[in-house]
C-alpha cells in the first residue's frame, strides 16, 4: 500500500486505485541513479528508492532482484552513453575531422546535461561494480577515448598519443564535472560554456613531458604523532577501499595502534575522521585565497597563484583530493552542511577573481568553470594514473588555466 493510501485508510477515506505506470521500470532506474549519485551506493537501500517513488519495496523487487542489479544497470547505462555519443551518423562520414569532433563533443555535452543529476554515480561510485561489470565500463570508456584521440590527431598533427590522451581526458572531465555541483545555468548557455571550454582544451599547447619524475614532498608522519598518523592512514584506506569498506579496526591496525579503542582517544568515530579529512582539504583551499589576493597585482595573477597552490597541494595529498570528491555523501550530516558551505564560499571567491578576468561570464558561469578546473586534477589522476608523467604538475596547471581563462595565463 502506498503512503497516500495508508493515510486514506487511517482517515477513513476510500483509497485511490492507482494503475501501474507503463514506464515504472524507467522511473525506478532514474530514481535509483539519483539516489546513488547523491548518497553513494552503500548509503542507499531498496526501501529508500521505493519511498522516493511512493511504492513498496516489494513492488520494487518485482522489477529488480537486488540493489546491485539496479546499480549495475544504471552505471553501465551511463557509461554506454559516451560510447553512443562517439558513434558518428552516416551523414557525417565524409565530413572533416573538425566537424566530426564538434558533433561528438556536442553529443557528449547533451547527454551529460540530460543525465546531470545521476552521473555522479558513474564518476564516484563505479569502483563498487563487480570486476566483470567494471570491465564493461572500461570498454565503453576505451571506445570513447579511441574516437576522440583519433579525431584530435587528425585535427592537430602536432599531438602525439600521450598528448591526445591528456586532452581527451581533460575535455571529458570538463563535460562530466557538472554532476559534481548544482550551479544553475540555462541548458543552452551551459552547453555553450562547456563547448567553449572543450575547444580551449583541444587547442591547448601542453608543456613538454619531463625526462625525470617531479620531486614530491614527503608527507611521512612521525609515529609519535598519533592524531596525524591516524588521519593519514584513514585517508589512505578510504582512497584504496572506499569509506564503507573500512572499519575503525582497519584504521587502528594501519596506524600501529594496539586496539581500535585507542582511536576513540582522538576521534569520536569513523565519521569524525572523515569529517576531519574534509576540513583539511577545504582549509587548504580557503587558507590560500587571502594571501594570494593580497600579494597579487590583479585577479589574473591571484587566480594563477591559487591554481599553482591547488595543484601543488593536490599532488602532495592525492588520496585526500580523491576522497574529498568521492566520499562527501558519507560525511555526517551536520559536518556535511558546514563543509559544503565552506566549499561554496571557496568556489565563489575563485569565481569572483575569474569574473574580473572574464567580465563576459555570469557569476553562475564562472562558478561552473571553477568547478570544472578543480575537478580536473582528480580526474586526470584517476583515469591516467596518479604518477603518470604525461599529466604532471605543469601540464595540469596549464589545463586549469585554459579551462578558466580560455587560454594560458598571461
Amino acid at each position: 500500500m502506498s503512503a497516500e493510501n495508508r493515510r486514506a485508510a487511517r482517515e477513513g477515506e476510500t483509497p485511490r486505485v492507482r494503475r501501474r505506470p507503463r514506464d515504472r521500470r524507467a522511473q525506478i532506474a532514474a530514481a535509483s541513479a539519483e539516489a546513488f549519485g547523491a548518497l553513494g551506493y552503500h548509503g542507499v537501500s531498496m526501501e529508500d528508492i521505493a519511498s522516493r517513488l511512493d511504492i513498496t519495496s516489494t513492488a520494487l523487487y518485482r522489477h529488480y532482484p537486488s540493489k546491485y542489479a539496479l546499480f549495475r544497470e544504471e552505471a553501465l547505462r551511463l557509461s554506454a552513453l559516451s560510447a553512443e555519443a562517439v558513434r558518428l551518423p552516416p551523414a557525417l562520414a565524409s565530413s572533416t575531422a573538425a566537424h566530426q569532433l564538434q558533433h561528438i563533443v556536442d553529443a557528449l555535452i547533451a547527454k551529460s546535461i540530460t543525465n546531470r543529476r545521476s552521473a555522479a554515480l558513474l564518476r564516484w561510485q563505479s569502483r563498487y561494480l563487480e570486476p566483470d561489470d567494471y570491465q564493461i565500463l572500461i570498454e565503453h570508456l576505451v571506445r570513447t577515448y579511441a574516437v576522440l584521440g583519433k579525431l584530435l590527431g587528425e585535427t592537430r598533427n602536432d599531438l602525439d598519443g600521450a598528448d591526445r590522451a591528456v586532452l581527451a581526458t581533460a575535455a571529458l572531465s570538463v563535460i562530466g564535472s557538472i554532476s559534481d555541483h548544482h550551479v544553475s545555468v540555462p541548458a543552452r548557455a551551459l552547453a555553450n560554456l562547456l563547448r567553449s571550454a572543450c575547444a580551449a582544451v583541444f587547442e591547448a599547447d601542453l608543456p613538454p613531458i619531463r625526462d625525470e619524475p617531479e620531486p614530491v614532498g614527503t608527507s611521512e608522519v612521525p609515529l609519535t604523532f598519533k592524531h596525524e598518523l591516524l588521519l593519514k592512514r584513514a585517508i589512505e584506506l578510504f582512497h584504496e577501499r572506499g569509506y564503507p569498506n573500512v572499519s575503525v579496526e582497519d584504521i587502528a591496525t594501519a596506524a600501529g595502534l594496539p586496539a581500535s579503542s585507542a582511536v576513540y582517544r582522538f576521534y569520536r568515530g569513523k565519521g569524525d575522521i572523515l569529517a576531519a579529512a574534509f576540513r583539511r582539504a577545504a582549509d587548504r583551499v580557503s587558507a590560500a585565497i587571502g594571501p594570494a589576493i593580497a600579494e597579487s597585482d590583479g585577479p589574473e595573477q591571484a587566480l594563477t597563484t591559487l591554481i599553482e597552490l591547488y595543484v601543488a597541494g593536490s599532488f602532495e595529498e592525492r588520496e585526500l583530493t580523491f576522497v574529498y570528491y568521492a566520499e562527501i555523501s558519507n560525511v555526517p550530516a551536520d559536518d556535511r552542511t558546514v563543509l559544503r558551505n565552506i566549499q561554496r564560499l571557496n568556489v565563489e571567491e575563485w569565481a569572483k577573481l575569474l569574473a574580473g578576468v572574464r567580465p563576459e561570464l555570469t557569476a553562475a558561469e564562472a562558478r561552473v568553470l571553477v568547478h570544472a578546473a578543480l575537478a580536473l586534477v582528480v580526474d586526470l589522476g584517476q583515469w591516467l594514473g596518479p604518477d603518470n608523467p604525461i599529466c604532471d604538475r605543469s601540464r595540469v596547471t596549464r589545463l586549469m588555466q585554459v579551462i578558466l581563462f580560455g587560454r594560458p595565463a598571461a
